[in-house]
């Protein structure tokens, strides 16, 4: 069995343009998670999504239960592949996310998914944290503009700003075809 998992992070209806929380650039980005899905499944690797839903119903978005929380269809999980639900950025936190992994005796991981400045941040600092070798797939993950103290920082900008940061210490971070190149 592989040493490696796929984790498909918080890739769910609300991201999407009639969402309540669109992402820029989230549909070539759906579709590159959606690319290193399906290898992942063809090379028999453990595949886990993340799914988030806030605590309470007057959440800004992916409010428990509701349609725009549930996976996007274009990358739903299969009956074998475990969902992980969670109710913070970080995937570890109070989920069996850790459990499952080591279970599997999953050494490496593959992280897509969004927010890139929020949750696949959290996730990959805490996979690092943990000892997990920790691939991030740059293209496959998508945020949107944020704004601080009167400044917007464009999405593009805080997108490669995450990814620099987590290239530094915490994760290869590579582009779908430079990953689906070297793993085939």
């Amino acid at each position: 069995m592989s040493k490696r998992a796929l984790v498909l992070v918080d890739i769910q209806n609300d991201y999407f343009v009639n969402g309540k929380w669109p992402l820029k650039g989230i549909d070539a980005a759906s579709d590159n998670a959606a690319r290193v899905l399906a290898h992942a499944r063809a090379s028999g690797e453990l595949v886990v999504h993340i799914r988030h839903e806030f605590a309470t119903d007057a959440a800004p978005f992916f409010a428990p239960g509701s349609q725009g929380a549930q996976t996007h269809a274009k990358v739903i999980n299969l009956a074998d592949e475990p969902v992980v639900l969670k109710n913070h950025v970080n995937a570890f936190l109070e989920t069996p996310l850790k459990a499952i992994l080591d279970d599997n005796a999953i050494e490496q991981l593959t992280i897509v998914g969004n927010m890139s400045h929020m949750c696949v941040d959290a996730m990959v600092r805490a996979a690092a944290d943990y000892g997990y070798a920790n691939t991030v797939i740059a293209d496959a993950c998508a945020t949107h503009d944020l704004e601080f103290e009167g400044v917007t920082v464009p999405a593009a900008q805080v997108h490669a700003a995450f990814m620099a940061a987590l290239a530094f210490a915490y994760a290869q971070v590579v582009s779908t075809e430079q990953y689906l190149a070297r793993t085939i």
